[in-house]
């Protein structure tokens, strides 16, 4: 067949592509300049391993690595995606060459292929090691590629803000409530206690409990000592007598005294007896002191959440800042021609090898 001479299949697999893609390239091929920026995410008193490559042999993984991969997603994200979209009409920019049948962006395209489009068009480059994201952004125009980077930068700068704040205020507001908590169950243990002193007309009963104590022992001591002197009395003197008769009344009335000083502690009364009202006191000293510890505890919380949240805040670091192109870096017109008239005389070769077989076998 004609179309199998080697002529014929040199221009049919070979030329005419070749030939296509020159025409591409010569009439319709747009340039597209790229725009580079090099970022990472560091915490706020992170201390940073002066050997990158140390943390990975050890076994460990960077600090920054799964908040640089956050990243990586959001910046490709839908989000990222509807953000960028409506700052710069993105389906305009990139439908504007009009004659590129291949990079241009066709107007109507559905929001899936709008995102696909998208990702293609910002590369983005994760290095394990440093964890560092390069961040690539190609465009018909420098200027446009250097805008749409700059705020990527400026988006991902408010992304890692807003998350480590929210987490920040997170970690405050649970601390704020227990200190709130802490602080209504010290002061309800204070009130209980102040209640409990006003009903019974005690500031202390404990301390009252042992002041009857203390006069209680010594009332005893004054009762013995008033009784021996009665006896030494009457061991010389009548019933009747005057000083017999006074020291009577004083022993009944030390008697009188001193029954009354334990009914005050061991006794019943209207206020209760000061053992079990000591008892009860005690308690309420407890708690309060209990709620008091409680309540300095959550104060100290509270100032270390601050200031752990404050340290651990994180943010962007731009490493190096976008880029302006003076010269397209796309498309690679010889470099694409090379490869491509590489990779026909290897199909064309292989075609005419096995054409050649199957004339053997046949023969």
């Amino acid at each position: 067949m004609d179309w199998l001479k080697p002529k014929t299949l040199a221009g049919w697999m070979v030329a005419l592509p070749m030939a296509v893609v020159l025409i591409y390239y010569a009439f319709f091929a747009a340039d597209r300049y790229v725009s580079e920026s090099v970022i990472s995410v560091r915490t706020s008193g992170e201390n940073v391993n002066p050997i990158p490559g140390l943390a990975m042999l050890a076994g460990v993984s960077p600090p920054a690595r799964e908040d640089v991969l956050y990243l990586q997603t959001y910046i490709h994200s839908l989000d990222m995606l509807k953000h960028l979209d409506g700052k710069f009409d993105l389906r305009l920019a990139y439908g504007q060459p009009l004659l590129d049948p291949v990079y241009r962006l066709f107007p109507g395209v559905s929001q899936e292929w709008f995102h696909w489009y998208f990702q293609n068009r910002v590369e983005l480059d994760f290095d394990e090691v440093s964890s560092l994201l390069t961040v690539r952004v190609d465009g018909f125009t420098p200027e446009f590629a250097q805008a749409v980077n700059a705020e990527i930068l400026s988006q991902s700068e408010r992304f890692v803000n807003e998350i480590s704040h929210k987490l920040a205020r997170e970690q405050m507001a649970f601390a704020d409530e227990e200190l709130r908590k802490a602080r209504d169950r010290y002061q309800q243990a204070k009130s209980r206690m102040v209640a409990f002193q006003n009903k019974h007309g005690l500031l202390d009963p404990q301390a009252q409990a042992q002041a009857t104590a203390t006069l209680s022992t010594q009332l005893e001591g004054d009762l013995a000592r008033k009784e021996a002197e009665l006896k030494a009395l009457l061991s010389y003197l009548q019933e009747d007598s005057h000083q017999v008769v006074a020291l009577r009344n004083e022993v009944a009335a030390l008697k009188a005294q001193l029954a009354e000083e334990r009914a005050r502690v061991a006794g019943s009364g209207s206020n209760g007896r000061l053992n079990a009202l000591a008892a009860q006191f005690q308690d309420y000293i407890l708690d309060a002191g209990f709620a008091e510890d409680a309540y300095k505890l959550a104060l100290a919380t509270v100032e270390s959440t601050r200031i752990e949240a404050t340290r651990k805040l994180k943010g962007v670091v731009v490493v190096e800042a976008p880029t302006r192109s003076e010269t397209a870096e796309y498309p690679q017109r010889a470099y694409n021609l090379i490869t491509l008239l590489v990779a026909l005389s290897l199909i064309y070769g292989i075609t005419r090898l096995v054409i050649a077989t199957l004339h053997d076998h046949r023969d």
